[in-house]
This record gives structure tokens, C-alpha cells and sequence, in this order.
């Protein structure tokens, strides 16, 4: 049985690239234009048919909820407090990488990525 991803962002190019990268890697992937929407997405799953989000992949800098407090959010979740989360940014300074692991994201990538590095990064979280 494939995993699931979660891509949250607000650019539709770069889910369209990153969804594109992890379907080659054999991943099942659902789009989220901000944490809002990948909340009310998150909530309409049912556990109980299997429909599960392994891992997600988020923007830091989004309208209506950024990244870090869509992890904020999520970790307030019991059916989802242990999804591990990927910020995936152009963000590099180390006071939002903090911040970001403070709220509990597990790891930090930055834009633009190599699709290699990415799936290697994606396969050790969703382990």
C-alpha cells in the first residue's frame, strides 16, 4: 500500500512540481493551498478507511495560516499530533528554522530542491 503526502502551498507551480516528484517516487500525494485549507482537508479524512497522511510537506510563508502555525495547529490534533511534518521554504535563517522545530516540524527544506533529495529526505520521515 502507497504512503501519502500532504503538499501544502500556496504556489500552485510548486505543488504541481513537488506532487510531480513524489508520484514518481510511488507516493499517493493531496494538495493544500494553505494550513486553512490543509485543515479542513485533514479533518474531512477518515482513519477508519484507511485515508491516512504519512507525512507533510508545508510552506513557510502562506496567506490565511502560515506554516508554522498550521504545525501549531496540527499538533493539537490527536489523529494527526504525530504526522511528521517537512517545512519546505526559501527560508534559510536559522530564527524561523527554530521556530519551525519548536512547533514541531521534524525537518527544513529549502526551495529550489533537487528531486532526488527530496524523495531520500521524504523516505527516511515517513519511515
Amino acid at each position: 500500500m502507497s504512503k501519502t503526502v500532504m503538499v501544502v502551498d500556496d504556489s500552485a507551480s510548486i505543488r504541481q512540481v513537488v506532487n510531480f516528484t513524489l508520484k514518481k517516487g510511488g507516493y499517493d500525494v493531496i494538495e493544500a493551498s494553505d494550513g486553512v485549507d490543509a485543515m479542513d482537508k485533514l479533518k474531512g479524512l477518515n482513519p477508519f478507511n484507511g485515508q491516512k497522511v504519512n507525512l507533510i510537506i508545508c510552506d513557510v510563508n502562506m496567506p490565511n495560516m502560515d506554516g508554522i502555525t498550521f504545525v501549531k495547529n496540527l499538533k493539537t490534533t490527536p489523529n494527526h499530533r504525530f504526522t511528521p511534518v517537512m517545512m519546505f521554504t526559501t527560508e534559510s535563517q536559522d530564527s524561523k528554522i527554530q521556530e519551525g522545530k519548536a512547533a514541531g516540524a521534524k525537518a527544513w527544506f529549502v526551495k529550489p530542491f533537487k528531486p532526488e533529495q527530496m524523495l531520500d529526505a521524504v523516505s527516511k520521515l515517513i519511515m
